[in-house]
């Protein structure tokens, strides 16, 4: 299979299966994958950030060897927004080295603060930093305040998820 081709070829739940389903338990062919998900060239990054994401809900460890480079991506302020998106949703399933906690936790606390935020980003940030919070109970306290004080001017996606997790918390709303 050319990986390429197939992921400017059409942007559809369909492909997107076809590129996860080839891709499989297959290191080499996630490498591959990978390598076009932080390309330089946009379409091909954001068409083939979807099928990136399945992947890693799938097989987690595969995203292991490229977290540098993942979190070095995640920081580059011209993101497309798909890229973004699928990179936060990554970091849902993964599990994020011990080492790229605090860049994470930061990163998702300014998503979800960020008026100009998309609510896919925002709401997935909101998970990556309550599963993050298990091991840093004292970043709770924080999430839970910003959850209160924008539930007003969110999204369902953000208010859904919100109230979750300050549910989790003992937190009533």
């Amino acid at each position: 299979m050319n990986l390429r081709e197939e992921v400017i070829k059409k942007y559809n739940k369909a492909q997107c299966q076809t590129i996860v389903n080839w891709v499989g338990n297959d290191q080499q062919r996630f490498d591959e994958l990978f390598a076009l998900f932080v390309s330089n060239e946009y379409r091909v990054a954001q068409q083939s950030a979807w099928p990136m994401s399945y992947c890693v809900e799938a097989y987690p460890k595969l995203i292991k060897k490229h977290f540098a480079t993942l979190i070095q991506n995640l920081q580059h302020p011209q993101l497309h927004n798909a890229t973004k998106r699928n990179t936060i949703r990554i970091l849902q399933y993964a599990s994020i080295p011990k080492k790229y906690h605090g860049i994470v936790m930061n990163i998702c606390f300014e998503f979800i603060q960020n008026v100009k935020e998309k609510p896919a980003v925002k709401a997935f940030s909101l998970t990556v930093l309550d599963n993050l919070s298990k091991e840093y109970p004292e970043i709770k306290p924080e999430l839970n305040l910003i959850i209160q004080e924008q539930m007003l001017h969110e999204t369902a996606a953000f208010i859904s998820r919100g109230k979750k997790i300050l549910k989790r918390n003992k937190i009533t709303t």
